[in-house]
């Protein structure tokens, strides 16, 4: 395992419905009990806001077009909410410029009801896949976030110019310090980074400034 991975509990995922049409909520419920699948289904946008969510991988079956907000228009203001779940669009009015804006606000699929049962647990299945991954690389990087707050002022100073190509003894005449005073620094913030070469600070600094 190298230094930045972080491990995420193997935790259950769970596939969230969300549709007016209680007839197709409980079919695809069934669909996904029957191959070992949590389902949670919720018959509008805000029944679903008003619900618990857990802390698992997931992923969204959303309709496009239903009472209230619709799921083209929940789709884009997910992020107001802090919700981050991949998206299958589902709808049983389905065009190609419907199909176009659901992708670009980043759903992985879209499918015109009545679509093949295979189809949608291909999808559930690579949704649940991209949030394993997006969860795992969130954790890695509040990881590497909470080493890096763990340091003095000086010793970010010194990461910053070491990260910048400088050697010691440039980084002593730029802080107006000893070049032992940066050697300790550097050591110490190694240390606190739990890295054991420039190369893995470099890469973790690099993932902090994204």
């Amino acid at each position: 395992m190298s230094q930045i991975e972080t491990v995420v509990p193997n935790t259950e995922p769970v596939v969230y419905i969300i549709d007016d049409d209680q007839s197709l909520r409980e079919a695809i419920e069934d669909l996904l009990n029957s191959v070992g699948l949590e389902a949670q289904s919720f018959a509008s946008v805000q029944d679903f806001l008003d619900g618990d969510r857990g802390d698992v991988p997931a992923c969204l079956v959303l309709d496009i077009r239903m009472p209230g907000m619709s799921g083209l228009d929940f789709q884009r203001e997910m992020d107001k909410w802090n919700i981050v779940l991949p998206v299958i669009m589902i709808t049983g009015h389905g065009d190609i410029p419907m199909s176009v804006r659901a992708m670009k606000q980043g759903a992985i699929e879209f499918l015109t009801k009545p679509f093949r049962e295979q189809d949608l647990l291909d999808a559930i299945q690579q949704g649940i896949a991209i949030d394993r991954e997006n969860r795992l690389a969130r954790s890695a990087f509040a990881d590497i976030r909470s080493r890096f707050a763990s340091l003095s002022d000086g010793e970010r100073e010194v990461v910053t110019h070491v990260v910048a190509g400088l050697l010691n003894k440039q980084i002593a005449a730029e802080l107006n310090v000893s070049e032992i005073t940066v050697k300790v620094r550097r050591a110490q913030a190694m240390r606190k980074m739990q890295v054991g070469s420039l190369p893995e600070l470099v890469r973790m600094m690099h993932v902090i400034a994204g």
